[in-house]
């Protein structure tokens, strides 16, 4: 009987296992994303997906060192580029999506577009360009408009594009270059407006999620990557201002 109990109790804990994916995300998915794997988990009972947002340059790291995610969601395509040519991942890096920036603020008037930025007073909120590539296309916008030297001073660095957004929710910052899917969501979307930085300012944030190696032999992680092709995904990431990919 014990032998037996024993058997029942190591298929339970690899049955559990199986039906959990674990998946590294880019904080501006964190509302697309969360909506998105309820979604999935409402059509597949049963079944667990555990998301835990930050930095895609971080979370790189973190996946290179061994982290234990099944599924990483980029918003450069760079980065699972680079972890499958070291060998870490099983399938080739997709685009999920294409990201946009925008100039969020609470209290000024964003319809003035960069010029917003030029009052030497206000802070100016975005993720650390060193590792977050929703900062990294910001200051590529600052220097296309050849203001980058004049505001950046007033630059305030978050750890990702979500903590930025915090810094303009909190008042710690009176403006943000931020994700345009964040602006869409319910936790800014009635609390300011928006100025959508066009498209030429920086180069595209092609975004990008791959299957990785921890992921081999769980059938929940393929089954969710098959279900970010579905209509009912990509709908969900329309909703938040994503350009999705033919």
């Amino acid at each position: 009987m014990k032998r037996i109990l024993l058997i029942i109790l190591i298929f339970t804990a690899l049955t559990d296992q199986a039906q959990t994916v674990k998946i590294a995300a880019a904080a501006d998915l964190r509302y697309a994303m969360d909506e998105i794997a309820r979604s999935y988990m409402k059509t597949n009972p049963g079944t667990n997906v555990e998301v835990v947002f930050g930095s895609s340059g971080n979370a790189y790291t973190q996946i290179s060192n061994g982290a234990p995610f099944d599924i990483y969601f980029s918003a450069d395509i760079i980065y699972p580029q680079k972890l499958k040519k070291a060998g870490l991942t099983i399938t080739e890096p997709k685009l999920y999506a294409i990201g946009r920036i925008v100039i969020w603020s609470s209290t000024l008037d964003v319809s003035k577009g960069m010029d917003v930025l030029k009052n030497p007073k206000i802070k100016i909120a975005t993720a650390n360009p060193e590792h977050a590539p929703y900062g990294q296309r910001a200051v590529e916008a600052l220097k296309y408009y050849k203001i980058h030297d004049q505001v950046e001073k007033q630059l305030s660095f978050g750890e990702n594009i979500s903590q930025a957004a915090q810094f303009c929710l909190t008042g710690n910052a009176e403006v943000g270059l931020l994700a345009l899917s964040l602006a869409l969501s319910p936790n800014m979307t009635d609390k300011g407006k928006y100025y959508l930085i066009p498209a030429e300012a920086h180069q595209p944030l092609k975004q990008a999620y791959v299957l990785l190696k921890h992921s081999k032999g769980n059938k929940t992680a393929f089954d969710f990557c098959n279900f970010i092709e579905t209509k009912a995904a990509r709908t969900i990431f329309e909703k938040y201002g994503f350009t999705l990919p033919q």
